[in-house]
């Protein structure tokens, strides 16, 4: 098989944390089949970015540069990295489940004429055939499929947080600098309208605290709330979220739903606030170091997941608990 190549992300200038957790699994998968694994850096000035890139032990970094892959559009991009895969032939071509990857993975794959697996948690290389084995969710994610393709390249999506990211390496990659063939013609979208909104990251905080079905109204969210400032206080960055069932009554916004269907976390702490533990939802937040449970049914799964749990009336509950952080003030 020829080298494994992943496609770098980068977020306010740095590389982005879901390409240092692709570059691990790739270079997992590298060292499976014994062939180099390399990165590629698409853009108009993106020097720093490929230097940043080259420094987690990757075999070679491609920069491809053109004017017209400034900032992110699509159609030059797919252009650009299908002129890329014709240069270099991968065996195996990763992105990111992101923004990014789900607008240029579908179609850089139609045009190379090969099979992308979206939304993957695992990849390994079946020692058999070798061929890449593509762990993703099916059925709204109560069932767990392992999924092979002979298309090449192979190509998967990989979801945020399916790796560890991976550490700066002793030596740098060697960084090949590459200009696509790319026309005007290749560019349909003619302006791009940015509009500001709050950026809720859940996969950044330290703990989530997440309210459920059995929160009673959405005033109560205020103890949630009341709970996050008091742990923040020694617990670093504390964010609150949400089921399915209460974006559903528009008590807060998508960006705060954990689960299959929202964000998937591995935080420091997760609290679970009558949350009565749905797969679609334990499979958003089974990473977690520690779960804290919280829930007036002993039988829920949540329970069954959960490092600590507390069965009772959640307004009860959590008054006490940050009555309690408060004297440790």
């Amino acid at each position: 098989m020829s080298e494994i190549l992943l496609l770098v992300e980068a977020k306010d200038g740095a590389l982005d944390k879901k390409s240092l957790e692709l570059m691990q699994g790739a270079l997992g998968l590298g060292r499976q089949l014994g062939v180099a694994t390399c990165a590629v850096v698409a853009g108009s000035d993106t020097a720093r970015l490929a230097e940043s890139a080259a420094s987690f032990g990757l075999d070679k970094v491609y920069r491809l540069e053109h004017p017209l892959l400034a900032g992110f559009q699509p159609d030059a991009w797919v252009k650009g990295l299908e002129w890329l895969c014709g240069q270099v032939n991968p065996g195996i071509f990763l992105l990111s489940h992101s923004f990014v990857g789900k607008e240029v993975g579908p179609r850089l794959a139609c045009r190379l004429n090969t099979a992308l697996t979206t939304d993957c948690l695992g990849l390994s290389v079946d020692p058999g055939d070798g061929l890449l084995v593509r762990t993703k969710p099916i059925y709204g994610g109560n069932a767990i499929a392992s999924l092979k393709c002979e298309g090449v390249p192979q190509m998967a999506t990989v979801r945020k947080n399916a790796f560890e990211p991976v550490g700066e390496a002793q030596s740098a990659s060697a960084i090949v600098e590459m200009v696509p063939d790319i026309g005007e013609d290749a560019i349909r979208v003619k302006s791009i309208k940015m509009v500001e909104q709050e950026v809720v990251e859940l996969d950044k905080a330290n703990v989530v605290i997440s309210g459920g079905r059995g929160i009673e109204a959405k005033e109560d969210f205020d103890m949630l709330e009341a709970l996050a400032a008091a742990m923040s206080k020694s617990h670093g960055n504390v964010m609150i979220g949400c089921s399915r069932p209460v974006v559903d009554k528009c008590w807060m916004s998508s960006d705060r739903q954990v689960g299959l269907t929202g964000t998937i976390i591995a935080p420091d702490t997760y609290i679970a606030v009558g949350i009565s533990g749905a797969i679609q939802h334990l499979v958003g937040m089974i990473r977690s170091k520690k779960i804290v449970a919280i829930n007036t049914d002993p039988g829920c799964n949540m329970f069954k997941v959960a490092d600590y749990g507390v069965v009772g009336d959640y307004r009860d509950i959590i008054p006490a608990l940050v009555k309690k952080l408060e004297e440790q003030r």
